[in-house]
């Protein structure tokens, strides 16, 4: 028997789904389809179903993507399909990398969710050729802009990393200059050479990509 979890705001659509699925006798719903991720991840804390439909986007604190990334955590052995009517890139990467075992387009006809919840509870990756290249492509360019950037990173002073990491605590010039013992005036041509090294606008994106990279704590 194969326990089933559906997460989605439309009412028509999880009626819908609950009918399907309720007709086939190897799948049973662990609750009633929810609309709000959080109840999903609560009863998934409480009674793990095997499989997740989780819509994309909800009107809600949390997206699907953000759920299916707690969902994962939490229960590793709980298969997360997405749900979407979108096909943007970035989209499926991020659900990708939040753990999702694949995506059900809301287009396809209801038909098809039986094989869909039965191939995910087998562990199987449920995406189609077309959009698998579409995120491998994008996976592709992303890991080359990192290398690009940690190429850039690496090029910074054991100085400059040290008041990139005063500039992530908040710390105005003055204050990193006493720190450090040295002028304002030799901090701010510091964070000029940070800034024109990482190819940035701001002390702020300078941080925010430091940290998103692992080279300083936040």
């Amino acid at each position: 028997m194969i326990r089933l979890l559906i997460c989605d705001d439309h009412r028509v659509l999880t009626d819908a789904l609950a009918l399907i699925v309720g007709s086939d006798p190897d799948i049973q719903l662990v609750a009633d389809p929810v609309q709000d991720p959080d109840d999903a991840i609560e009863i998934c804390r409480t009674n793990p179903p095997d499989v997740v439909l989780m819509d994309l986007v909800l009107n809600a604190r949390l997206d699907g993507i953000e759920a299916t990334r707690i969902i994962k955590d939490q229960h590793p052995d709980t298969n997360v399909v997405i749900m979407t009517g979108q096909q943007d890139e970035r989209s499926l990467v991020a659900a990708v990398e939040a753990g999702a075992c694949g995506f059900l387009n809301k287009t396809t006809a209801l038909e098809e969710v039986i094989d869909t919840v039965k191939q995910a509870a087998d562990g199987e990756v449920l995406i189609d050729p077309g959009m698998l290249s579409r995120v491998l492509a994008t996976l592709a360019r992303e890991r080359e802009a990192r290398r690009d950037v940690e190429r850039i990173l690496a090029h910074l002073t054991d100085r400059e990393r040290e008041i990139l990491q005063h500039l992530a605590s908040g710390k105005r010039n003055e204050a990193i200059g006493s720190d450090l013992f040295i002028s304002p005036q030799t901090v701010q041509t510091h964070v000029r050479n940070i800034l024109r090294k990482l190819q940035v606008h701001s002390k702020l994106e300078a941080v925010a990509l430091a940290v998103k990279l692992g080279e300083i704590s936040a």
